[in-house]
């Protein structure tokens, strides 16, 4: 059935009205492969930590467009020339820039599909829709590959300061609860320019830059690398692993066709195929809630404790260190999960595991974020901030956790 373009409004918590520009866009909108993005959490099992993040990906791409649009208004409106097929191709990008996450946002990259990232599954999705709508995706496609000659709009798309970013962040911070998080993206919009082809932010945003740098270190540790949210992800992780093993092992499970595709095959960067493309929009976080919830009760001591953990949220007891977590304390907690419980070392490492979380809220060396000054000159916003803790964001910081069993399972 074709679509009468009727819904040109939608009503966001966060910026009231957000229109949508023309018929294509909302003919991708109303697209089955977008419609998915509905049944995506934007923040995985963050909400077994703050129970108002129940937001999906759905909400976050048209965030994200609503403030591409404004980005191109503010550039146009300083002199910056944006042709109509120009805005079209950055609305295009930014609103499918997230189409290719899995389940859970990212769990499924570290479970059952090896070695291909949801950025080229977002570009797998472009490319077919692509087809599907007569080419008309063609600039998005290039500006989403950042090979558009025309850098700043790839700037826009995937940068230190682009507008996934500027909408995650406050969205996030919305749906948490955590307002040290929130930032004013309408104002850093409002900042913009475009000098050399190179995005550029106006000396008087410095203070919304540095105030956008760190929240977003602050909502790293608070929200996003939160201890909780990191155990409850790797046991999710780990549910489809060991899914996934005992599917080639020739055990029966219960789930939806799509996922069992998923748990059947080894799926990578190679095999990833239009018909692959076509099962995998077919999942959702709803295929994997609701195989837990079957799987809680199955044979396998792995399986039902992973879902059971989950689904209860008795997770385990996570530490987190700033040094490297000793192996011989790893080792005693395994022993006496594997003396207590009669299994295999194989199964008590799907309890008993370590690893570390990296946080760096300016990446420096990887894109810069230009300072237009009042004197005409281009600096870092490291270089000319009055703040030295953005020296500070612009370190790596690493710590080590590790996870494994309360007393009783």
């Amino acid at each position: 059935m074709k679509s009468n373009n009727k819904l040109k409004i939608f009503n966001d918590p966060i910026y009231g009205f957000i229109t949508i520009p023309n018929s294509l866009i909302f003919d991708l909108i109303q697209h089955k492969y977008f419609q998915r993005l509905r049944r995506i959490s934007q923040m995985g099992l963050s909400y077994l930590v703050y129970p108002g993040a129940h937001h999906t990906r759905f909400h976050h791409a048209l965030g994200s467009m609503h403030l591409m649009q404004k980005a191109i208004n503010v550039l146009r409106f300083k002199g910056v020339t944006i042709s109509s097929d120009e805005e079209n191709g950055l609305l295009i990008a930014i609103l499918l820039h997230d189409i290719g996450h899995g389940p859970f946002s990212h769990a499924m990259e570290h479970s059952i599909v090896n070695d291909i990232s949801h950025e080229e599954i977002s570009l797998r999705f472009m490319e077919e829709l692509n087809e599907e709508f007569n080419g008309s995706l063609t600039l998005a496609i290039s500006i989403f590959r950042g090979e558009y000659e025309r850098k700043f709009m790839c700037q826009l798309i995937s940068s230190q300061l682009d507008m996934d970013r500027a909408d995650y962040l406050k969205r996030d911070s919305f749906y948490t609860g955590v307002a040290e998080g929130n930032i004013n993206s309408e104002r850093l919009i409002t900042m913009l320019n475009v000098i050399d082809d190179m995005l550029v932010v106006e000396e008087k945003g410095i203070y919304s830059v540095e105030k956008f740098l760190v929240a977003r270190r602050f909502m790293y540790w608070q929200v996003y690398l939160h201890k909780t949210g990191v155990v409850a992800e790797q046991l999710l992780t780990r549910t489809l692993k060991r899914a996934k093993e005992l599917v080639q092992l020739g055990e029966s499970l219960k789930c939806s066709d799509s996922l069992l595709f998923f748990l059947n095959y080894e799926i990578n960067k190679n095999s990833f195929k239009s018909e692959t493309l076509n099962v995998f929009s077919k999942l959702d976080d709803y295929d994997i809630v609701a195989a837990m919830k079957d799987w809680q009760y199955h044979d396998d001591f792995v399986l039902k404790n992973l879902c059971e953990m989950i689904i209860n949220r008795d997770l385990l007891k996570i530490k987190v260190k700033n040094k490297p977590i000793k192996m011989s304390e790893l080792a005693r907690h395994a022993n006496a999960l594997m003396d207590r419980y009669d299994i295999s070392k194989v199964e008590a490492d799907y309890f008993v595991f370590h690893g570390e979380i990296t946080n760096q809220a300016y990446q420096s060396k990887k894109h810069h974020i230009n300072i237009l000054l009042k004197s005409g000159k281009i600096k870092d916003i490291a270089k000319v901030s009055d703040q030295l803790n953005l020296k500070a964001l612009s370190k790596s910081v690493t710590k080590y956790y590790m996870c494994y069993p309360k007393k009783k399972m």
